[in-house]
């Protein structure tokens, strides 16, 4: 028989004593380091570590450009830019993202267009971007979520024939492999984030890869307020300081200090990518036999990266709902986090006229899922308390 002191939330002991956050930077004595390096060097905004930064995310995911930024986010604004965004074009979206990935559109005073998921993978569905296709359609901002690839044929094919462009929010998405094509050299520009959580970190950063040469050319303008110093470039080439503002832009650049942090990463790059994917095979085997709970869907033909590792609520088997699982879990002190509330239900969405319903199957599934803890500093032991603590929930919970 099930006592109310089963769980940590009635007054139990909790599996853990403390909390586990649902990720979380790996930093070593190397970063540290690298960041020293920079710090007594001659550079620490606009120095040449950025370009070796650049150059190693290039290569890595076999790009010939890459353009780093403060900020993902300022890198989905470059990308809209450098696309051409302006009022009265539209472009395709998921809702299932951070509000960034469709704030990049609304910057550019253009109008995001929700299209639903696939149920399964919880990515932007190609089946639902192809009615919303219209004259006003400029382009499809895709995003891997959790790691896991879009469908990149069939969304690419469409682009092509409509005259599109594709934008990959790959913010969860670096060392991610579509039909062993790694992510950041499909899409007509892919945005990177180097956010502490994702799978390394500058602090705060962001870089978007391209194999068009124009479009990293606007790219690097828009990040230095539009300003070139190029003299096959400028209007005037009269006097050796002059520099010339030849389009609007931002101040979006990344500084040496964070670049540095990030090309120290990158030398941990594989065993960062190798335990997320151990940790969610495991996770997979702890959890697949559990009628409560569906484990994440991934396609035969893509290879996740594991940015997030998201349950799904089978609330036919379950007494209680998802707020009352997520609470329990939170008292096990296992940091659980949801990912994401639908965009368009936002109070601002909604007062620019966006109403519920638009896609019903980002909407239900944002009603059953939960994220769980998953960063690559994580202990053997941690990975434990997270299975014990689910199981245990769970099992409460449980209509059985």
């Amino acid at each position: 028989m099930k006592s109310k002191d089963h769980l940590a939330l009635h007054g139990g002991k909790p599996v853990r004593d403390s909390y586990l956050p649902y990720g979380k930077q790996w930093l070593d004595e190397e970063d540290v380091k690298a960041v020293t390096n920079v710090l007594t060097s001659d550079y620490i905004t606009t120095g040449p570590v950025i370009s070796e930064f650049e150059d190693a995310i290039a290569s890595f995911v076999g790009a010939k450009y890459a353009v780093a930024f403060s900020s993902g986010t300022a890198a989905l604004h470059a990308a809209c830019f450098a696309a051409r965004i302006k009022e009265s074009d539209e472009v395709i979206t998921t809702p299932i993202t951070f509000a960034a990935t469709s704030n990049s559109i609304l910057y550019n005073n253009g109008t995001p267009v929700f299209a639903d998921i696939h149920p399964q993978t919880y990515n932007i569905s190609p089946k639902a971007i192809k009615p919303l296709i219209n004259k006003k359609t400029k382009a499809i901002i895709t995003v891997d979520f959790t790691g896991q690839p879009a469908e990149y044929d069939e969304i690419m094919s469409q682009a092509k024939k409509h005259g599109l462009i594709v934008i990959d929010d790959a913010a969860h998405a670096l060392g991610a492999t579509y039909k062993d094509q790694l992510i950041g050299s499909i899409a007509d520009m892919t945005m990177f984030s180097f956010h502490p959580v994702k799978h390394i970190t500058t602090g705060e950063g962001g870089m978007i890869t391209t194999n068009n040469k124009e479009y990293y050319e606007k790219l690097l303008s828009f990040r230095n307020h539009g300003i070139t110093r190029n003299p096959m470039k400028l209007q005037r080439r009269n006097e050796p300081w002059y520099y010339e503002m030849q389009d609007f832009g931002f101040n979006y650049r990344m500084t040496d200090i964070q670049a540095a942090l990030g090309l120290s990463q990158m030398q941990k790059i594989d065993t960062i990518l190798a335990k997320r994917r151990e940790y969610a095979k495991k996770y997979n085997h702890a959890f697949e036999k559990m009628d409560e709970i569906i484990t994440p869907f991934q396609q035969t033909y893509s290879n996740s990266s594991w940015h997030l590792y998201i349950i799904r609520l089978n609330s036919s088997k379950l007494k209680s709902g998802r707020t009352e699982i997520f609470k329990a879990l939170q008292k096990e002190n296992i940091g659980v986090n949801v990912h994401y509330i639908p965009v368009y239900l936002h109070p601002f969405y909604q007062k620019l006229g966006y109403q519920k319903g638009v896609c019903p199957h980002a909407e239900q599934t944002y009603q059953k899922i939960i994220t769980l803890p998953l960063f690559p500093k994580m202990s053997e032991q941690d990975l434990d308390d997270v299975i014990t603590g689910v199981k245990k929930v769970i099992s409460y919970y449980s209509i059985y």
